[in-house]
Order: C-alpha cells, then structure tokens, then sequence
C-alpha cells in the first residue's frame, strides 16, 4: 500500500476525515490532489460526491474477497456520498480480459440474469440498501447502436489499449486476441461518462480500466472521475488471492458455523490484514486490539472477535455467538446442537461396513479414503474413536464425526 502525500493546502477536520476513510487500507488513488479537492468542493456544496463501483454477474456469489471494495463503499456512503452500485449485464456479456492470458468466454444472457438475481441481495448485506443507487449498465449500452459503439471506439487508440499487460503479454507470445475484448474497457469506462462519476473504485486487477474511464470523461467534456484501487485479498491459505477455483475462500452465503471456522483458521499475520480490509473497526481500535496482542493477549481472542464481526455482518449477531459456541463445542470433542440428518436402510438386515457408512453419506469420497481416516484417528462414532476398520453397525441412530468440522446424525433401519 502506498502512503499518501497530505493536502498542499489547510483543509477541514471533516474533508481530512474522508481522506483518511478514503485512504485506508488502499492501493492507490489517482490522483490524490484532484479527490482532494472533489471533497472540498462537496462539502462547501452541500453536495453527495457520486461514487461507483461495477461488478459483472460473472458467478451466481460473492465471496469475502468481493467484499473489501463493498467495504469501502459502505465506509464512503456511512460519510454522506452517493454510492452507485453498477451491475455490468451488458459488459459481462462481452467478457472482461483482466488479469487473463487467453479470451475468457462471455456469458449467455440466460446465465447473466439468473447471476444479477442474487449480486445485489449479497451486496446489501454490506451496502444500505436505502441509500445504494443501483443501475444496469444496459441502460445506456444497448441504446448505443452499431453507430455509437463505432463513435466511442474512435475516442481511444489501439496503442494505447496495448499498453495493457494482458494484451502486450497476449500479444508478444502469438495468443489470439479478440476484437471484441478491446470493447470491453471501452465500455466500462464509458458507464463512468453515462454516470458521471467522481470516484470509482476497484481491484488492483481493474486499473487500466478505471484509467479508460477516466480518459473518456475528459473525451465527453467531463471533469474526470478519481480512482480508488484495493488490494486483492489473501484467501484462507495466505498466500493466493482468495478465490473459489483455489479452494480459499469463505463465501458470504455460507452458513454462519462454517463461516466462523473459516476465519478462525486464518494465520494470526494475516488476521490484520483481514482487519484492515474487512471490519469496520476504526484503525485506532485496530491498532489499540493489536498492541494488546503485542503486549501478551491472546492472538486467538482479536480472531474470534474479527470471525464475530464478519460472521454478524452476513448472518446475525445471535448467529455469530451461536457459531462460537459451536466451535468451542467442535474443539472440545462435543457435538453441536444442529446437524445434518440421515436415513438408510439395512439391505436384508445386515449390518453397514464403517466405511461403506462413510462413502455413502458423503463422510468419505470411498471406501478406501474412509480407511484411511479410521487409520488416523479422525473417525468418531457417538464421540468415541473407532480403531478397527471392520465395525459394523447395525439399527439404530449413530451419530458419525470425521475430523473436527463434519458431523452426521445417521439413523439405520
């Protein structure tokens, strides 16, 4: 992350105020003086500054990772702005090459509809609805013809569209690139002219399309919207960014015991950089719970605060302590209150092979893996380790437990 260079000139406490909300946790913003002076000019107005954030309906959830440019919207609408949260249908459908070594297959307008339906419910739990403008970029898009799209092309150059890393890398190793993908940040920074936006923010990923923006507003006649970059958060492993292809990620519709757990797991390094990009804890709290930690707390007590706050925060906060009390229950060898069910028969009467239990209720991917487990240890059966791979259990109710997260109440007749 890079520091800022204060305002040239006095500003007020309220405009020094924002800066600092604008300011934490980011990447970068471009250019600093020109924000500086949009905040200024809006509190001598009286007037909201706009500002938009775009997100394509590329998967039917967001995940946490979604969430910390989310965040930042929220901390700047909770200041007074006017936050526009943008639902790109007509961009998704050309398809977004960022960060991409090979044309990314746009999405059918059947697939793009059925993902909108659910982006800006998950959005809400993080915006306020009652002060979030939603638009549809479709809105301006569609109406712009053959004609229009051949007009807005002729505002930008293919040497400076090269200038991109994907397309120069795409383009030195001999992989195709489509026309079409030189469309797309013509596009997305076209929504910045039809909205007429101050600041937009986005992921490290997506600057040389808010910089498009940013070049077209100016080509429209427009004073040129600010930029506001995030960083890509760490997923649960610490290392990748945090994605579901990497298996890292926590997703904001999980049930509220795994989302608790999840947290939890992270390194005790990178539950500060969690703080800083997902709680709405103020740095000063951040910084007073850390020096706590330095000063001999324990680190687990700022983890579990953090897996409340974000659990909360999708959840409830009564969900938040009940999935405490279910970890808690979890480590302690205990078994939590609610857990999956199950009903299978006994073929002939005859009694079901552990292990055949496990591959058939989805404990274990098969007979063998189950094997395995039993051989380690991480196989219970109403909370005793089971040591002989030949148990065989006949009717009944068992409660079944691999490793210290998957339970199952199995009943056998």
């Amino acid at each position: 992350m890079h520091p800022a260079s204060p305002p040239s000139s006095p500003v007020s406490e309220r405009v020094q105020e924002a800066l600092a909300v604008t300011l934490r946790g980011c990447e970068e913003l471009i250019p600093h003086e020109d924000w500086v002076k949009k905040l200024v000019r809006s509190e001598a107005t009286n007037t909201p500054l706009r500002i938009k954030l775009g997100l394509d309906p590329t998967a039917p959830d967001i995940h946490v990772g979604h969430t910390v440019v989310l965040n930042k919207m929220r901390q700047l609408q909770d200041l007074g702005h006017q936050v526009i949260f943008l639902i790109g249908d007509f961009t998704t459908m050309i398809g977004d090459p960022s960060g991409r070594n090979s044309t990314r297959p746009p999405l059918t307008r059947e697939q793009i509809e059925a993902n909108a339906q659910t982006y800006y419910k998950q959005a809400s739990l993080v915006l306020d609805p009652t002060k979030t403008e939603i638009r549809y970029n479709s809105e301006w898009s569609d109406p712009l013809g053959a004609r229009g799209m051949i007009q807005l092309a002729s505002r930008y150059t293919v040497a400076r569209m090269m200038e991109r890393n994907d397309f120069h890398d795409r383009f030195e190793g001999g992989q195709s690139i489509s026309v079409h993908e030189f469309l797309y940040p013509l596009m997305q920074g076209y929504d910045s002219v039809a909205l007429k936006s101050d600041l937009e923010l986005g992921g490290t990923d997506q600057k040389f399309n808010l910089l498009v923006g940013r070049h077209l507003q100016a080509e429209y006649g427009q004073e040129s919207q600010c930029i506001l970059t995030m960083p890509l958060l760490e997923g649960l492993d610490g290392v990748d960014k945090m994605s579901k292809s990497k298996n890292n990620y926590i997703g904001i519709s999980e049930d509220a015991n795994t989302m608790f757990a999840k947290v939890l797991s992270i390194s005790d390094m990178l539950m500060w950089r969690w703080y800083t990009l997902l709680s709405f804890l103020s740095e000063a709290q951040i910084a007073a719970l850390k020096a706590e930690v330095e000063s001999g707390r324990n680190p687990k007590d700022a983890k579990v605060a953090l897996a409340k706050e974000i659990t909360a925060r999708f959840h409830s906060a009564t969900a938040a302590d009940a999935a405490e009390q279910d970890f808690i229950n979890r480590s302690q060898g205990g078994i939590p209150d609610q857990i999956e069910e199950r009903a299978l028969a006994l073929v002939d009467g005859a009694p079901w092979g552990i292990a055949a239990l496990l591959t058939s209720t989805g404990l274990a991917a098969s007979n063998s893996e189950g094997n395995r487990l039993i051989e380690g240890g991480g196989v219970r059966v109403d909370s005793s380790v089971v040591s002989d791979k030949g148990l065989k259990l006949g009717a009944g109710s068992y409660v079944l437990q691999v490793g210290k997260r998957k339970f199952m109440r199995v009943t056998l007749a």
